[in-house]
């Protein structure tokens, strides 16, 4: 009898440590589960489908602080762009200027400040005068915030005899601030000052009549 409930006792022993085995095995595989479940659901989520011409297009999203750099620049690249680009029509200019003042603080105000005063947009008007900008590089630290930047850049004035070439050097800090609509980067150019802005050739155009 003293033998049969010594075996039914090491059987219930068995039974237990077995049963908290198990336990612990569905535990860890419970776990195990939800933290897979939880990555994949943070994977999937980095996922972004853009609609263009009727297809969606899969990109992936990253963190802010790996396209700082990339940003950054084409920030710097839009403003410019605004600025200096412009055409002998009011409408164009008021346009291309309230775009680039939303990418920048009040020195890029002021700058506009002091070329309307000066008449520097009228005589665009007056003496139909297109102006164009291309970006050649861009030079962003990220070694400390604000981000310092340096653009380089080629000016062209194009008139109806003649096109002005003229080699343009501007620098500032870029800050953060929120996206939005006028802003899609989330910069907001600081203490912008031009560097150089000198002329480098003119090119006249003479065309024979026919």
């Amino acid at each position: 009898m003293f033998k049969q409930l010594k075996n039914i006792d090491t059987a219930f022993q068995h039974i237990k440590r077995f049963s908290l085995f198990l336990i612990a095995a569905c535990v860890l595989v419970s776990g195990f589960a939800i933290w897979k479940s939880f990555a994949m659901v943070q994977s999937s989520q980095k996922h972004i489908y853009i609609l263009a011409n009727g297809k969606a297009l899969e990109a992936f999203s990253a963190e802010r602080k790996d396209n700082v750099a990339v940003e950054g620049r084409d920030h710097v690249k839009m403003f410019h762009h605004w600025f200096f680009t412009l055409d002998p029509d009011q409408k164009v200019i008021n346009t291309h200027i309230n775009n680039a003042l939303n990418l920048a603080d009040e020195t890029a105000r002021k700058s506009y400040e002091n070329l309307k005063e000066a008449g520097y947009y009228n005589n665009i008007i007056s003496a139909n005068i297109s102006q164009e900008i291309e970006v050649d590089s861009i030079q962003v630290d990220l070694a400390n915030y604000p981000y310092y930047f340096r653009c380089f850049a080629t000016q062209k004035l194009i008139r109806s005899s003649s096109t002005v070439v003229r080699k343009l050097v501007t620098q500032g800090y870029l800050r953060n601030v929120s996206r939005s609509d006028n802003n899609p980067h989330g910069f907001l150019i600081q203490k912008w000052e031009t560097v150089m802005n000198t002329d480098l050739n003119t090119k006249t155009d003479f065309h024979e009549p026919i």
